[in-house]
């Protein structure tokens, strides 16, 4: 990615998908070039979540929602220290941000850091496209002296796939830290970054947890130097399919019978732990606003996902694994796409989506209750 941050907002851009669709617009945020995998999120707000979103590595997010930028950009927001995707498109963006916690334009953090962004063109257009023919690779191209189109097409159908893409070393920390729990402590976690949001050791705080990030890298004698009452597969980038590592810790957590909860990529770990098998959604679910149906209840949630490739488990049965009886506990209204998985002899569940949720909603919050309660009852 090359890029320039100076006088964005009048040069021309130009998106180029993989199979020849072609946009024009104008630049948003930094000038220059950029490569990723074209996908859309259908939040309507929360979109500083998402650029700071981890799992967005290596992803051109297209939003859906007309007018982006409103609320600017505050310190207060961001998941992780940096933006983490490739490239950003928005139909209409706000020409001056309104809100008391801005401290700076949406276009300007992107020039900022660097990150490569078209406005103007006809992201209903666009998202259809994605819908009928699936998430594929784009580049977005800006600036005074472009390539010729067949360039440009050649330099994305050159750029690196995601199924296969074996990422989460490249965003998680490389050092362990601490995230101290808020006022009394009531357990320790280890929690396995493969993306981690900030928010989701907020979550766990909360509720009394001291939690141990870890590095993607480290391995079941690291988790257990800590002394855990529970671990935590976080969400990430990347294909499943290339996870063996984090399989294989897993299942030394689950052979222990130590309380485990998995989010996002942490549910697709968990899947493969369990001998089921993964694969690449269409076009994937993003976004704020996804029902998904909690089957051991009944309730029906409103939540928060980021996901581009699934769990192929039965949704019909319970099955046995090498741990003991295993059924899907959530299932996605919108297609029937497994979103939750829940161990039945062992302490161990997971969610495909995201509970955390610091953009909203926060119906599925009640999911780190219930990882509170697992450790309770194995201590008890």
């Amino acid at each position: 990615m090359t890029t320039s941050t100076r006088g964005a907002s009048k040069v021309p851009a130009v998106l180029v998908l993989e199979d020849g669709r072609i946009f024009r617009g104008r630049a948003y945020g930094a000038v220059g070039e950029t490569f990723g995998e074209a996908v859309f999120s259908t939040g309507m707000t929360g979109y500083q979540e998402t650029l700071t979103d981890p799992s967005y590595h290596r992803q051109v997010v297209v939003m859906t929602a007309p007018h982006v930028g409103n609320t600017g950009v505050n310190d207060e927001d961001p998941e992780s220290k940096k933006i983490w995707v490739s490239g950003y498109v928005v139909r209409d963006p706000a020409r001056v941000p309104s809100n008391w916690r801005a401290k700076r334009s949406l276009d300007e953090e992107l020039a900022a850091q660097g990150v490569v962004g078209i406005s103007g063109i006809d992201t209903r257009a666009l998202t259809r496209h994605l819908r009928e023919r699936g998430a594929m690779r784009v580049g977005i191209f800006s600036g005074n002296a472009l390539p010729d189109e067949g360039t440009m097409l050649a330099e994305v159908r050159q750029a690196a796939e995601m199924k296969g893409a074996n990422l989460s070393a490249e965003v998680a920390t490389k050092e362990p830290y601490v995230v101290p729990a808020i006022g009394e402590k009531r357990f320790t976690v280890a929690a396995v970054d493969l993306g981690i949001k900030g928010m989701t050791p907020h979550r766990m705080a909360e509720r009394g947890i001291e939690v141990h990030v870890l590095p993607a890298t480290a391995t079941l004698d690291d988790v257990y130097a800590v002394s855990p009452d529970g671990v935590f597969f976080s969400n990430g980038p990347g294909d499943p399919a290339t996870a063996d590592h984090p399989v294989s810790v897993m299942q030394g957590v689950l052979e222990r019978g130590t309380p485990l909860f998995g989010i996002c990529f942490g549910n697709q770990i968990l899947g493969r732990a369990l001998g089921f098998g993964t694969y690449k959604l269409k076009y994937g679910h993003r976004g704020i606003n996804q029902p998904v149906q909690d089957r051991t209840t009944g309730k029906v949630e409103v939540t928060a996902h980021n996901h581009g490739f699934a769990v192929d488990a039965p949704l019909d049965k319970v099955s046995d694994t090498p741990y003991g009886r295993a059924e899907v506990s959530h299932v996605c209204l919108n297609d029937n796409v497994v979103e939750g998985l829940q161990l039945l002899d062992r302490p161990a569940f997971s969610v495909q989506y995201h509970p955390e949720a610091a953009a909203g909603p926060h119906d599925a919050a009640y999911l780190f209750d219930r990882f509170v309660s697992l450790m309770e009852g194995q201590r008890a």
